[in-house]
C-alpha cells in the first residue's frame, strides 16, 4: 500500500523583474501555491499559479480526502476531490487547487515507485517542443528584440508577444519581432481577449499579410466561444484558447471554435485532468498546447496523443528555475524530461523559497 500521509503547503509572492502587461491585465509580481504530498519518507511536488486563496482550498477543503487516500487511486482521489469542491466552485481557484494536489499525487507515486513521472504515462513522446513566450505590452523595443531574438539565437524555431493594448502601436512592436527573429522563425501573437470578433478579424488580415504571423490566440475573449468561432471562420491562422479552461466541459465548449486546444496542468486538473482533456482532443482530431508551468508541464504533455507545443513562458521559467532544482532547459527547441531522476526530477529550493513567502 502507498498511502498519503500528510500535505504540506507554501504560497510564495515573487515579483516580475519589470513591469508586465498583456492586452486586458498588468502585473507586477506572481504568486505560487506550492503542494507537497508526503508518505513513504517521500515527497511529491505539485503547484498552481493562483493567489493564496487556493492555498486555503487546500488546507480546508481537499485535505480532509487527501490525506490517507491510496496513491494506487489516484483518479478516486481526483473525483473526490471534486465533490469537495461543488458547493464551493469548481472552476477557477478550486480547480487550481486541485490541480495542484493531483499533480503533487503523481509526482510521489513516481517518486516511490523509483521511476520518472512519464513512465507512469501513456507516454506518445519523448520530447515536447516550446515556444518562447513573452514580449509584454510593457516592453521597449529593444527589449522586445532582445528577448524574442534570444529565443530564436538558442533554436527555439517559434516565439510569441502580447499585444493589442493599445492596438495603434502594435504595427512597431510587430516590426521589430520580426526583424529580430529572421524570416525562418515562426511569430505567435497572444491578444488575451483584447478585441471583439470583427477587430479581430481586421487584425489577422494584417497579422497574416505583414508579418506573417501563424497563430493568433484569444483574439476575443475565451468566454465568447461564438466570436472564437468567427474569427476562426474568417482567418487561416491558427486560433487557439483553453488557457482557462478548468472542468471537463470548459474545454468541451471550445471544440469547433478553435484550431488548437490549450491546456495548463495547473488548471485544468493536474495530471489527471490533462489527460481526460486528451481525451476529448483526440476524438475530435484537436491539437493540444500546454500553458506555461513548463517544468511541471514536460512530463505530463509526453502523454498527450495531438501534442503541438509547450509555452516557454518567461515569468514561469524564472520563478520555477529560482524555486526549484533539476529544471529542465530546451535543446533544440525542445525538453526531454530527465528519466534519470524518479518523478519529474525537481526539489525545491528551501532556503531561497522561504525569501518569498507571506
Amino acid at each position: 500500500m502507498m498511502n498519503v500521509e500528510r500535505l504540506e503547503i507554501e504560497c510564495l509572492t515573487i515579483p516580475t523583474d519589470e513591469p508586465e502587461s498583456d492586452g486586458t491585465a498588468t502585473w507586477d509580481s506572481t504568486t505560487i501555491v506550492i503542494v507537497e504530498a508526503c508518505g513513504g519518507g517521500a515527497r511529491g511536488l505539485g503547484w498552481t499559479y493562483a493567489p493564496d486563496a487556493a492555498a486555503k482550498v487546500v488546507d480546508g477543503l481537499l485535505r480532509e480526502v487527501v490525506e490517507g487516500s491510496d496513491l494506487e487511486a489516484i483518479g478516486a482521489t481526483w473525483l473526490a476531490m471534486g465533490g469537495r469542491l461543488r458547493n464551493a466552485g469548481r472552476p477557477g481557484i478550486g480547480w487550481c487547487a486541485l490541480s495542484a494536489v493531483d499533480t503533487a499525487l503523481w509526482d510521489l507515486k513516481a517518486r516511490l515507485l523509483g521511476v520518472p513521472l512519464v513512465s507512469l504515462l501513456p507516454a506518445c513522446h519523448d520530447e515536447v517542443p516550446v515556444y518562447g513566450s513573452g514580449g509584454f505590452c510593457t516592453y521597449s523595443l529593444d527589449r522586445i528584440r532582445q528577448q524574442l531574438g534570444g529565443w530564436a539565437d538558442e533554436g527555439i524555431p517559434r516565439v510569441k508577444m502580447k499585444l493589442g493594448r493599445e492596438p495603434d502601436a502594435d504595427p512597431k512592436r510587430l516590426d521589430a519581432a520580426r526583424e529580430a527573429i529572421g524570416d525562418d522563425t515562426e511569430l505567435y501573437v497572444d491578444a488575451n481577449g483584447a478585441f471583439s470578433a470583427k477587430e479581430a478579424i481586421r487584425w489577422a488580415r494584417r497579422y497574416d499579410e505583414e508579418w506573417r504571423v501563424t497563430w493568433f490566440e484569444e483574439p476575443v475573449s475565451s468566454a465568447d466561444v461564438d466570436g472564437l468561432r468567427e474569427v476562426r471562420a474568417a482567418t487561416t491562422l491558427d486560433v487557439a484558447a483553453g488557457e482557462y479552461g478548468y472542468v471537463p466541459a470548459d474545454f468541451r465548449n471550445l471544440v469547433g471554435a478553435v484550431d488548437c486546444l490549450q491546456a495548463d496542468v495547473t488548471r485544468c486538473g493536474g495530471v489527471t485532468g490533462l489527460l481526460r482533456v486528451n481525451g476529448l482532443a483526440t476524438a475530435h482530431q484537436l491539437d493540444i498546447s500546454g500553458h506555461c508551468a513548463p517544468q511541471l508541464a514536460a512530463h505530463a504533455l509526453c502523454g498527450v496523443d495531438r501534442l503541438r507545443h509547450l509555452e516557454w513562458f518567461h515569468d514561469h521559467v524564472r520563478i520555477e528555475s529560482m524555486l526549484f532544482d533539476g529544471c529542465l532547459s530546451p535543446a533544440g527547441g525542445a525538453l526531454r524530461p530527465d528519466r534519470s531522476r524518479p518523478g519529474h526530477g525537481l526539489e525545491l529550493k528551501r532556503a531561497d523559497a522561504q525569501r518569498w513567502a507571506a
